[in-house]
């Protein structure tokens, strides 16, 4: 592919923290353009977040590194009217405007998509909520965790003696901002561009619930917290062996015969409780007591060699930084120099195009660094913007 996808297209991202960063995120990565459009003095919340302070005392947070390298920085006052005149002048030439306000604060400033819209009706105009622009819960604040727990994910999520859980990250949000990114990519593929997208954290991760929905709404069956067990099938788990935990999903009836001959449970294939995958998630306790008794005697990664060579689906549980060493290799891992010298690597978006990682030419960048060049695109000259900096508008 000569071009990037989205080469060519210009994103006014005016979203903060996560889901709308991570929208814009996956949209500067496919080519688009995209200029963050943050508050004078502070910009986007994620920039004072993260575990190491002394980026947070520089507006330069880890939370912000993660989903902003490749955008360029504008800082731009939309209470102010100039504020508010110059996002119109950069509307009229920008492709999507993608904004994670709590709905109402847009239309507030005289800034909803109507208006919007009318200065480019080409424009698509994503707005990311917690529950949607209309929904009966629009007007609470979109917290990952409390979309989580309202979804019904945290419910089925634990073990059945200690739920609910949240998930390990904010799943939720990142769910929120790739069904985003889908939508403003199709969006831009329409016939006639233009238009509004409206995104529910909540709805977006309801419908990756899948199966745990569809049973519920066509057999009437609900649920439940099941730890590390896989309720479709069995044997379908986690399992302890010497050295740590695998997962093996022997899911179909070849892949348990396999397993039963090469753990040494032959008896197993004969025994009536077994017989079936319905008769094994029926008797599942006493088949994970089996095969637990004989996974201890060695180390997973043995287990993980020998089973996947068989055709039996198996695979270590890794830390963290063991799973990262796995993205290094596919090259994953963007390292970008901060003002200061100082090195950071960030995570890339996953997809590979022609068989390379998508990537940004540019790191996060500091706030407000390219207010003079886009407003200078606008027209405005070097006066012209000292006045808008001492007015508090850039």
């Amino acid at each position: 592919m000569s071009a990037k996808p989205l080469a060519g297209k210009y994103i006014l991202d005016l979203t903060n923290v996560l889901a709308g960063p991570f929208a814009c995120h996956q949209l500067a990565h496919l080519g688009a353009e995209v200029i963050k459009i943050e508050m004078p003095g502070s910009g986007d919340l994620a920039r004072q977040l993260g575990q190491d302070e002394d980026l947070s005392a520089r507006n330069m947070g880890i939370s912000f590194l993660a989903p902003n390298p490749g955008k360029k920085s504008v800082t731009l006052n939309l209470k102010h009217d100039s504020g508010k005149a110059l996002l119109k002048q950069l509307v009229r030439k920008a492709d999507v405007l993608v904004e994670n306000f709590r709905p109402g604060v847009m239309a507030g400033l005289g800034l909803g998509p109507d208006v919007l819209r009318g200065e480019n009706p080409r424009l698509i105009y994503c707005a990311i909520s917690g529950f949607g622009q209309d929904d009966a819960l629009a007007g609470r604040p979109a917290y990952d965790q409390i979309v989580q727990g309202i979804s019904g994910a945290m419910a089925i999520t634990g073990t059945p003696e200690a739920n609910p859980l949240r998930a390990g990250w904010p799943v939720a949000d990142t769910v929120g901002g790739l069904t985003a990114a889908l939508a403003i990519s199709a969006a831009l593929n329409a016939p006639e561009p233009g238009g509004v997208i409206d995104i529910s954290m909540r709805d977006a991760l309801m419908a990756t619930m899948g199966w745990a929905v569809s049973n519920y709404l066509v057999a009437g069956v609900e649920a439940v917290p099941a730890g590390n067990e896989n309720l479709t099938s069995a044997p379908s788990a986690a399992y302890e062996t010497a050295n740590g935990p695998i997962n093996i999903a022997a899911n179909k009836q070849d892949q348990w015969e396999k397993l039963a001959r090469h753990l040494g449970l032959e008896a197993l294939l004969d025994d009536p409780r077994f017989e079936t995958r319905a008769d094994r998630k029926a008797n599942r306790t006493a088949l994970n007591a089996a095969i637990q008794a004989k996974l201890g005697t060695r180390p997973a990664e043995v287990w993980e060699d020998e089973l996947n060579a068989l055709g039996v689906p198996a695979g270590r549980v890794l830390s963290l930084p063991k799973a990262l060493e796995q993205a290094r290799a596919a090259g994953q891992i963007a390292n970008f120099e901060l003002q200061g010298g100082r090195q950071a690597e960030v995570f890339r978006t996953g997809m590979r195009i022609d068989g390379a990682p998508l990537s940004v030419d540019t790191g996060p960048p500091e706030l407000g660094q390219d207010t003079d060049a886009v407003l200078g695109e606008l027209g405005l000259d070097a006066n012209e913007i000292n006045e808008l900096r001492k007015a508090g508008t850039i």
